[in-house]
C-alpha cells in the first residue's frame, strides 16, 4: 500500500464519518430535534448543542488520521506501507469501549459507568491509549450519546493521563523492578525482603564511585551571597543532576557524584548568571573555584527572576511542600494542598491526620493556629495557596516544640519577601464548582536601611454545598434486633466572606539585634442553611412518620492577635537570646434557628413545629510569652534552651428559646454558660553534636505543667485538674555514604482536649442528632519511633510505631425511645499502630515525578458504651505528581491520591481518590503568571462509610462540592536585591490550636 492509497483511504473515511454524524443530525431534527449537553452533565453548567458535532467530528477525524499516516511513514522506511492492522485493531477496541460506556450511560447503569470511566485509568497504564488510533475510536463511540465536543473533551484528558502514566510512570516503575529484582537475586535468600528492600540502594551506592562538589559564591566585593540557586548539569546530555541553594556564609555542596564532566550554573536575584565547568575524577573531594556573580543593572531596576524549587524535599527531621512548584495548587485552598501531600489524610470532617495517626498540631508561620476541629477546617479552606510558601511535616518535632499534637506537627509557611528595596504581588482568583468562588490577595514588603515593612491583605468568599446521607438502624438493648429506621438526607449550603490583614515592622537595631512587631485582622461572616427530611419507619420499611428540618446559623468570627518579638546575637561565636510576647483576641457571635415540621405516614401534619433559637456567643483570650537561647560548644555540639508560659480565658454562653404558641419563651433547659481558665508553664533543654563525620546525634527533653478550671455557671459545677509531664525526644543520624544516610527518631508526644469539648452543654444539629461535651476528658500521650533511610534524594524509606494511651474520640450514644443519637469525645482506648512509607523522586530533563505510598495498620481496644471493643484495619495512601515544564516556561501537572478503605477512630471509611490537572504561564517577561486547574475531575472524593457496635448501626455518605476548575492570575512588581535576613517567628503553642468559635 502506497502513502498515496492511504491518503485516499483517509478521505473516504473522513467523508463516511461526515455523511454518518449528518445524517444522524438531520434525522434528530425532523424527530424531536438535535439535542445539547450541559459541561460535565451539570445543569448549572452551560449547554453545548450537538450540532457542533457536524464540524467537530469530521475535523478530528481528518486530524487523526494523518497522525496514524505520519507514524506509519515514520515506522515503515520501505515502500509500500504495510496494512496497519495493529492500528485498526486498536481503534476498534476503543470504539467497542465508548459505545458500552455510553450504552450503560444511557440505559441507567451509573454504576457500571462509573467502573468503566475508572478501568481507564489502568487501561492508560497499561496500553498506549495516548496514540491516535485509540482516542479516534473512543470518540466516534461516544460522540452518538455525548455529542462531539464533550467526547473529544473526555478523550483529551485521558490521552493526557496515559501519556504521563504509560510513558514515563510505567517506565520508572519496570525500571525500579528490574533492579529490584536483579539484587533479590544476588543476595543471600535468608535475608528478610523487607530488610533487602530498604538497603538495597545502600549496596548500589557503595559500589559506585562517589565524588563531592563543594563551592563558594561571592559578588563583585568578595562577600558571600546566601540563597543563590546552584544547579549540577552533566556535560554530554545538558541533564539537571541537582539543584541546591547557598547558606548564609555562601557555600554549597553536592554529595554523591559520579565521574564525568560537569556544568555549574549559579542564578540568583539582582545579578547576572554565570556558570563553571568542571571535571569530576574519582572519589574525592573537588573544591571548585569561588563564583563571583556581577550584578545585573536591568535587574536592580525590577527584578522577576524566580528560583525553582522541587515540589518536595526530603530532610533527616522533615518533609517540605513547595507549594508554588505545583501548577494544580492554583485555587486551591490550605486544606487541600494538605490533601494531596504525602502522608496526610483529611477525613469527611476537615480533621486532619497524619500517617493515620490524628491529633496533628498546625502552625502558621511559627505560631499555632490557636483553633482545632471546624474551625481549623474551615480556617484552612479559607487560607488560599496563592498566599504560601511551604508546608513542612515534622512526625517528631524537637524539643523545642509544643509536645502537643501526638501525631506529629504541620509548619504552613506563608509568603515573606527578602529583598532590599520593595516589592509587591497581586493575585486573582476564581473558582467554579456548583457554586462561584473568588479570592483575591495583595502582598507588599519594603525595606530601607535599618527598618523593614510588610503588609497582607486577603479576601476569600466561598459559596459551597455539601450533602448528607444517613441511614440509623436503633436495635433492642436485649434482644439485639432492629426496632426503628431512621433515614436522613440534607443539603447544606455555606457562604462565608474571609477578610484577613496583617501589618508588621521589623527594627534592625544594629547587625547583632532585631526587634520586630506583627499585627494580625481576622474577620469572617457566614452564613450556613442546612434543609432536609428525616424518615422513620418500622423495621420491614414501612414509614411510620417524617419531619421537614431545617437549620440556619449565622455567624462573625472576628480575632486580633499581635506580637512583639526579639532576635539578639551575644557575640561572635554564635550564642543567640530570642523572646517573643503575644497576646490573642477571638470572638465569635453564633445564632442558630432550627425548625422541624412533622408529618405522619400519610403526609398529613402532625403536632405542632418545633422551633428553636440560639444565640452561642464565644470569647478566648490568650496570652504567651516563651525565650529561648543557644549556646554553641566545642566541636560542632549546640545546647539550647528555653521556656515558655501560656493563660487560656475561653467564655462561652449559650442562650435558647423556644417558639412555644407563636411567643417566644426562654428554654433554660438548654442553655448553658461555661468559664474555663488554663495555666501551662513549660521548659526544654536540647542538646545536639556530632560524634563522628558519619555519626550525629540530637537529644532533648521538655517538662510540661498544665493546671485548669472549669465552672459551669448555670449549673455550678466546677472541675480542676493538673498533671506534669515530662517528654524526651532523641535522634540519631548515620551517613554510611554520600548517598545514604539512616535516621532513627524517638519522642513521646501528648493532644490536650479541644477547649469547646470540654463544654458540659449540648449543641443541637437537628432534633434527632446532638453533640455534647466532656469535662472528664483528658489528655492523650504518646510514644513515636521511626527509622528513616534516604537515598540520594531519590527515595526515602520510613518504618514507623506508635502507641497511643487514652486517645481521644468521637463515640455515639443512642436512645432507642426517642430516636435521638449523641455525639460526644472520649478517652475510649489505646490505639497501637505500625507502618511503612516509601518516596520516590525522580527528574528527567523536563519531566519530574513524586510517587508516595504509606501502608499502616490500626488497632483500637478500649470500652465504649460499656462495652469492650477491638477494631482494627490495615490502609494504603497513594500520592502521585508529574509534572512536564515547556521551554517557553508553561508548566503542565496531573497529580492524585487515593486511600484504601481504612480507619477513623471507631469509623470504618470506605476507599476514596481524587484526580487533579493544572497548568500554568508566565506572562510580561515573568512579572505575571496565569495558573489554571481542575481539582476532583472524576468527582470520586465522596466519603462513605458505617459504624456497628453495641447497639450503635449506622452508615453515612458526604458528597462534597470538590469538583472544580479554577482560574489564578499573579503579578509582581519589585525594586532592590536581595537581602540575607529572615523574619522571626513569633511564640507559639498549642493553645491556638485548641479554639473553637465557628458555626461550621
Amino acid at each position: 500500500m502506497t502513502e498515496t492509497k492511504f491518503l485516499s483511504y483517509r478521505l473516504y473515511f473522513t467523508v463516511a464519518i461526515t455523511t454518518a454524524i449528518w445524517a444522524l443530525l438531520l434525522w434528530n431534527h425532523f424527530h424531536g430535534g438535535v439535542v445539547s449537553h450541559h459541561l460535565l452533565h451539570r445543569k448549572d453548567l452551560p449547554k453545548i448543542s450537538d450540532w457542533w458535532s457536524g464540524l467537530l467530528l469530521p475535523l478530528l477525524t481528518f486530524l487523526l488520521t494523518y497522525r496514524i499516516q505520519k507514524r506509519l511513514v515514520k515506522d515503515n522506511n520501505t515502500s509500500p506501507l504495510k496494512f496497519p492492522k495493529n492500528i485498526l485493531y486498536g481503534c476498534c477496541s476503543a470504539l467497542v469501549y465508548g459505545i458500552a460506556l455510553s450504552t450503560f450511560f444511557a440505559l441507567g447503569y451509573s454504576k457500571i459507568t462509573g467502573y468503566l470511566f475508572n478501568a481507564i485509568i489502568l487501561l492508560a497504564f497499561l496500553f498506549p491509549i495516548y496514540r491516535a488510533e485509540y482516542l479516534l475510536g473512543f470518540v466516534l463511540g461516544m460522540t452518538f450519546t455525548f455529542g462531539a465536543f464533550i467526547s473529544i473533551t473526555a478523550g483529551t484528558i485521558f490521552v493526557m493521563i496515559s501519556l504521563i502514566l504509560n510513558l514515563y510512570v510505567r517506565r520508572w516503575g519496570l525500571l525500579l523492578f528490574k533492579k529490584i529484582r536483579s539484587l533479590l537475586s544476588s543476595q543471600s535468600k535468608t535475608i528478610s525482603v523487607l530488610l533487602l528492600a530498604l538497603s538495597l540502594i545502600s549496596f548500589e551506592g557503595a559500589a559506585q564511585k562517589l565524588a563531592v562538589i563543594k563551592g563558594t559564591v561571592k559578588d563583585e566585593n568578595q562577600k558571600p551571597l546566601a540563597a543563590a540557586s546552584i544547579s549540577l548539569y552533566q556535560v554530554k546530555d545538558s541533564l539537571l543532576i541537582k539543584t541546591v541553594y547557598t547558606a548564609n556564609n555562601g557555600e554549597y555542596i553536592f554529595e554523591g557524584v559520579n565521574e564525568t564532566k560537569y556544568l555549574i550554573k549559579a542564578v540568583t536575584i539582582g545579578y547576572k548568571q554565570s556558570t563553571i565547568s568542571i571535571n569530576v575524577i574519582g572519589s574525592n573531594t573537588l573544591i571548585v573555584p569561588a563564583i563571583t556573580m556581577v550584578t545585573d543593572i536591568k535587574a536592580l531596576k525590577e527584578i522577576t527572576v524566580q528560583a525553582q524549587k522541587l515540589l518536595f524535599e526530603q530532610k533527616a527531621d522533615k518533609m517540605i511542600v513547595n507549594v508554588n512548584a505545583s501548577a494544580s495548587n492554583a485555587g486551591a485552598s490550605a486544606l487541600e494542598i494538605l490533601e494531596k501531600s504525602p502522608g496526610i489524610t483529611v477525613d469527611k470532617d476537615g480533621n486532619i491526620s497524619l500517617k493515620g495517626k490524628a491529633g496533628v498540631q498546625i502552625f502558621i508561620d511559627g505560631k499555632p493556629a490557636y483553633l482545632s476541629g471546624q474551625d481549623l477546617a474551615n480556617y484552612l479552606r479559607n487560607l488560599q495557596g496563592t498566599q504560601l510558601d511551604q508546608i513542612e511535616i515534622m512526625t517528631n518535632p524537637l524539643a523545642k516544640f509544643d509536645a502537643t499534637g501526638t501525631s506529629g506537627l504541620i509548619n504552613i509557611k506563608t509568603k515573606k519577601a527578602m529583598q532590599l528595596g520593595y516589592s509587591a504581588t497581586f493575585t486573582a482568583g476564581y473558582t467554579q464548582g456548583i457554586y462561584a468562588r473568588n479570592n483575591q490577595d495583595l502582598n507588599f514588603n519594603y525595606r530601607k536601611n535599618k527598618v523593614n515593612l510588610f503588609a497582607t491583605f486577603s479576601r476569600n468568599e466561598r459559596n459551597t454545598m455539601r450533602t448528607f446521607i444517613i441511614d440509623r438502624k436503633f436495635l433492642n438493648p436485649s434482644a439485639k434486633t432492629i426496632q426503628t429506621l431512621l433515614n436522613q438526607q440534607s443539603d447544606k449550603t455555606n457562604w462565608n466572606a474571609a477578610n484577613a490583614l496583617k501589618l508588621g515592622t521589623d527594627i534592625f537595631l544594629s547587625k547583632n539585634t532585631t526587634i520586630g512587631a506583627v499585627v494580625n485582622g481576622f474577620y469572617n461572616p457566614e452564613r450556613a442553611v442546612s434543609t432536609g427530611t428525616i424518615f422513620l419507619s418500622n423495621p420491614t420499611h414501612v414509614l411510620l412518620a417524617s419531619t421537614d428540618a431545617k437549620s440556619t446559623n449565622k455567624s462573625a468570627w472576628k480575632n486580633f492577635s499581635t506580637n512583639i518579638n526579639l532576635r539578639h546575637v551575644l557575640d561572635s561565636l554564635g550564642k543567640e537570646l530570642s523572646a517573643d510576647l503575644d497576646y490573642l483576641y477571638y470572638t465569635g457571635a453564633n445564632t442558630q434557628d432550627l425548625s422541624n415540621y412533622f408529618y405522619n405516614a400519610a403526609g398529613a401534619a402532625n403536632g405542632k413545629p418545633d422551633t428553636l433559637y440560639g444565640n452561642l456567643p464565644q470569647l478566648i483570650k490568650i496570652y504567651s510569652a516563651k525565650v529561648d537561647y543557644l549556646h554553641p560548644l566545642k566541636k560542632g555540639a549546640k545546647l539550647e534552651l528555653g521556656f515558655k508560659a501560656a493563660y487560656v480565658e475561653t467564655d462561652a454562653n449559650a442562650v435558647y428559646d423556644s417558639l412555644i404558641y407563636k411567643r417566644i419563651i426562654p428554654d433554660v433547659g438548654r442553655s448553658n454558660h461555661f468559664v474555663y481558665n488554663e495555666q501551662i508553664s513549660a521548659a526544654y533543654a536540647s542538646y545536639s553534636r556530632p560524634f563522628s563525620k558519619k555519626l550525629s546525634g540530637q537529644f532533648g527533653l521538655r517538662l510540661e505543667h498544665t493546671l485548669a478550671h472549669g465552672n459551669q455557671l448555670t449549673t455550678s459545677e466546677k472541675f480542676t485538674f493538673s498533671y506534669t509531664q515530662l517528654f524526651p525526644t532523641a535522634y540519631l543520624s548515620y551517613k554510611a555514604n554520600e548517598k545514604n544516610t539512616w535516621t532513627i527518631n524517638y519522642g513521646r508526644r501528648l493532644r490536650r482536649p479541644d477547649y469547646e469539648s470540654l463544654n458540659p452543654f449540648v449543641k443541637f444539629l437537628d432534633r434527632y442528632t446532638f453533640e455534647q461535651g466532656n469535662p472528664n476528658l483528658r489528655p492523650q500521650f504518646s510514644h513515636n519511633i521511626e527509622l528513616l533511610h534516604m537515598f540520594s534524594n531519590l527515595i526515602t524509606t520510613t518504618l514507623n510505631f506508635t502507641r497511643t494511651n487514652n486517645i481521644i474520640q468521637v463515640v455515639l450514644e443512642q436512645n432507642e425511645n426517642t430516636n435521638q443519637t449523641f455525639g460526644k469525645q472520649v478517652n475510649i482506648a489505646n490505639q497501637q499502630q505500625y507502618g511503612i512509607a516509601v518516596n520516590l523522586f525522580k527528574q528527567i530533563k523536563n519531566f519530574s515525578g513524586n510517587f508516595y505510598v504509606n501502608v499502616y495498620n490500626n488497632e483500637f481496644k478500649g470500652i465504649i458504651n460499656n462495652s469492650f471493643v477491638t477494631i482494627g484495619a490495615t490502609t494504603a495512601t497513594f500520592n502521585t505528581t508529574v509534572a512536564y515544564k515547556f521551554t517557553n516556561g508553561i508548566t503542565t501537572e496531573i497529580n492524585g491520591f487515593y486511600r484504601t478503605a481504612g480507619l477513623e477512630g471507631i469509623f470504618r471509611i470506605r476507599a476514596l481518590g481524587a484526580v487533579n490537572l493544572g497548568a500554568s504561564m508566565p506572562l510580561f517577561k515573568n512579572k505575571a503568571t496565569i495558573r489554571i486547574s481542575a481539582r476532583d475531575i472524576f468527582w470520586t472524593q465522596k466519603a462513605l462509610g458505617k459504624v456497628q457496635f453495641g447497639t450503635i448501626d449506622t452508615q453515612f455518605q458526604q458528597v462534597p462540592d470538590s469538583r472544580t476548575v479554577g482560574l489564578t492570575f499573579s503579578y509582581r512588581i519589585s525594586k532592590g536585591k536581595l537581602s540575607n535576613s529572615k523574619r522571626k517567628a513569633g511564640s507559639a503553642d498549642d493553645e491556638q490550636n485548641r479554639v473553637k468559635g465557628s458555626n461550621n
